[in-house]
Parts: C-alpha cells; sequence; structure tokens
C-alpha cells in the first residue's frame, strides 16, 4: 500500500459500459490517500437514462471509497456535467463532502483551484443538445473497439483505440483542447492560486501555462490516470496508456511530476461533449 496526502482521479462514468472500474478497484487497493478528491463526472447519468448498466465492480468502487471515508480519507465529491444532479446536494454526508470547487493548499504551500472543467466548455454550458449527442458518438466508438480489436487479433496485431484514433482526427475541427486548457488557466487566475486542478476532458497532463500548472487528472475510460501529492508537496501523474490485446490494462504504472511535464502517447484530447 502507498501513502499520499491526496490524491485526484476523475471521469470514472461508473454506469457506462466504458467505465474501467476493475482497474480503478485495483488502484484504489494499492493507494492510500489523506485527502481524495473525486473531480466529476463519477457516475454517468447521461447513460443511465438510456439504459441501466450497474455491474458489480462499478457497485465495489463506491464502497471502496467510502470504506476509506470511514477509516479517515477526507473524500471530497467536485460534481461534473454527467453527474450535475450531485450538484443540487451540497454538504457533508457521512464519510464524503460534496462541493462544486475547492482550493487545495499542498504541503509545500501551494494554492490549487479544484474544479471538473465542464464549467469553461461552452458546448455543454450552452449547446446541451449538442453535448448529448457527441456523447452517444463517443460511446459507440468505445464498443466498436471490442470488435475491431477481435479482428485485429486474428492478424496477431496488438491493441488499437478507434476512439482515440476519430478523436485524434477531429480534435483540429472542434479546436478543443487549447482553448480548454487557456480558459481554465485564465479561470483559476482569479482566485490567485498557482495551479489548477481538473478533468472532464480525459486527457491527462502537467503543465505550465502562463506561470499557473496545469493539472488534468484524465479518466477512467481509456488513460487510467490519477494525480497524487506526496507529503512534501510534489505532484504526480500516475498513468497506464498501454494494454493488451484484450484491451485489459497491465499491471504496471507509468509516472510523470510536475517538474516534467507528461506526454500522453496513447489516449487523445476527447471532444467537448465528454
Amino acid at each position: 500500500m502507498k501513502r499520499f496526502r491526496t490524491g485526484w482521479i476523475s471521469d470514472i462514468h461508473l454506469g457506462s459500459k466504458g467505465s474501467k472500474a476493475d482497474a480503478l478497484l485495483q488502484f484504489l487497493r494499492e493507494y492510500e490517500f489523506e485527502k481524495l478528491y473525486i473531480v466529476g463526472d463519477f457516475i454517468d447519468v447521461w447513460q443511465l437514462r438510456r439504459g441501466i448498466y450497474w455491474p458489480q465492480a462499478h457497485n465495489d468502487v463506491i464502497q471502496k471509497i467510502l470504506r476509506a471515508g470511514r477509516k479517515g480519507t477526507h473524500v471530497i465529491y467536485i460534481p461534473g456535467n454527467h453527474d450535475e444532479f450531485v450538484a443540487h446536494f451540497f454538504g457533508h454526508f457521512g464519510a464524503v463532502e460534496i462541493m462544486p470547487r475547492d482550493i487545495h493548499t499542498t504541503a509545500d504551500g501551494r494554492r490549487l483551484l479544484v474544479i471538473h472543467g465542464h464549467e469553461l466548455d461552452t458546448v455543454v454550458q450552452n449547446i446541451k443538445w449538442l453535448a448529448f449527442v457527441g456523447d452517444v458518438g463517443y460511446q459507440l466508438l468505445l464498443k466498436l473497439n471490442a470488435p475491431v480489436n477481435t479482428f485485429r487479433r486474428l492478424f496477431g496485431l496488438g491493441y488499437w483505440s478507434l476512439s482515440a484514433y476519430v478523436k485524434k482526427s477531429v480534435k483540429n475541427a472542434v479546436s478543443f483542447i487549447g482553448a480548454f486548457e487557456n480558459a481554465i488557466v485564465q479561470y483559476a487566475q482569479a482566485d490567485k492560486v498557482e495551479g489548477v486542478v481538473c478533468g472532464h476532458i480525459h486527457s491527462p497532463v502537467i503543465r505550465t501555462i502562463e506561470s499557473t500548472t496545469y493539472y488534468n487528472s484524465g479518466d477512467w475510460v481509456e488513460s487510467l490516470s490519477a494525480l497524487v501529492e506526496d507529503f512534501n508537496g510534489h505532484i504526480e501523474l500516475v498513468t497506464n496508456f498501454a494494454v493488451d490485446a484484450t484491451g485489459r490494462p497491465p499491471t504496471h504504472l507509468d509516472h510523470h511530476d510536475d517538474d516534467e511535464p507528461a506526454t500522453p502517447t496513447a489516449p487523445l484530447p476527447a471532444p467537448a461533449s465528454l
């Protein structure tokens, strides 16, 4: 068990078939935190409205987090756009505190704004029907990953993500990722903070933008990533981009810290509808 001062996970999307709940469970078994942030899109209500999908592993994730809270972990849940119904219930609920946003102070005294990120997504905020259409398309791509890779295995080829490829192909058309990162940094600067932690776009990274450190915790659909802070205030990006031919994550994890910005190699920026 590895113990850290703080952890950030986001975009788990429980209730969707794309959620890698088993991988998250393994992560939570290996990593323990004094404070754990769930930075939005924990439960995918958009998917649940289309049909109930709730395997045991999804329930196990919730139980694991609640159990950690009962054992002393301060769990802070910041709702996103896929679980926006939770935003009506701010306050303390047993081991979990639900907040719209938070200012986290690191062990070395830096102040970080923690938000999901959909607040800066103009598609989600202003054209909600388009966001829902985009989500349907993304879920279809995730479902197609399995048959595509079954075909590839017949020819001895490794795992390949169709959804990641399509996202890469359309990212210039949507012109979203760069604008999102710059906007969220400018938004954070109004709070006079040294950095901002968010999720939402499923693109894990640590980098500096205009003297503000931008942290994105990624997701548990494709990148299987989280941010962790040690007891000296050092923040690290824990990622596991590679998957084997079956699409299952391997047991090793890759690490990137806030001294050397991470450059993800497999998951790519998702469209604004996520």
